[in-house]
């Protein structure tokens, strides 16, 4: 199964990734905002807990350190955070890494640390979180996927189901989910869509 997954959702609980996980999503990012070093490790914890038994596979956003002592296997870091980050050591935990990027310069720091994948947004507008950089637009997945060549690109940002045929055709290995799925009347529908099931084949 290739990593990560086409259809990569971002959740913020346990909850989430619990209910996921059953569904059949592949890589699920657990990305929970400002929690403190224990409370980061439990919450990875328990979703590593989540997940046992299932396909899922759980990516950490930005807690490396909670990561790694929880014995997680994936991570994915915003710009700050590898700026504070010890490569060397999540390397050395074995720890796939994916990291975000917004402009060129980010880009050229993103692959400096040699990534797993690297995931451009926001393709479209959001309201999932206050954005400094306008929307990127398809064109620019075509641009980016040209510039970092094998390594799988991620699309995140205002992305629904509906557009998912024009990403992936602009050259978007993965598209990252936040509000498609956890804003949506009917996730677990909306999840399976994502999946390629309908209600009678899941």
């Amino acid at each position: 199964m290739p990593y990560p997954d086409k259809f990569y959702p971002v959740v913020h609980n346990v909850a989430w990734v619990t209910r996921l996980a059953l569904l059949g999503a592949g890589t699920i990012q657990l990305r929970a905002k400002d929690l403190n070093e224990s409370e980061a490790l439990q919450i990875v914890s328990d979703a590593l807990e989540a997940i046992k038994g299932t396909d899922a596979k759980l990516v950490v956003n930005d807690y490396w350190r909670a990561a790694i002592v929880a014995g997680a296997k994936h991570l994915h870091l915003g710009q700050e955070d590898l700026a504070e980050a010890d490569l060397g050591e999540i390397r050395k935990a074995g720890l796939t890494l994916g990291i975000s990027t917004h402009d060129d310069a980010e880009l050229e720091t993103a692959l400096a640390a040699k990534p797993d994948y690297i995931a451009l947004g926001p393709i479209f507008p959001t309201t999932l979180k206050a954005m400094r950089f306008a929307p990127q637009g398809i064109a620019k997945i075509g641009e980016w996927k040209q510039r970092i060549g094998n390594i799988p690109l991620v699309a995140i940002g205002g992305i629904k189901f509906e557009q998912a045929a024009e990403i992936f055709a602009a050259g978007a290995d993965s598209i990252a989910v936040v509000s498609d799925v956890t804003q949506n009347s009917d996730p677990d529908a909306r999840v399976r869509q994502w999946l390629g099931q309908s209600p009678g084949n899941a």
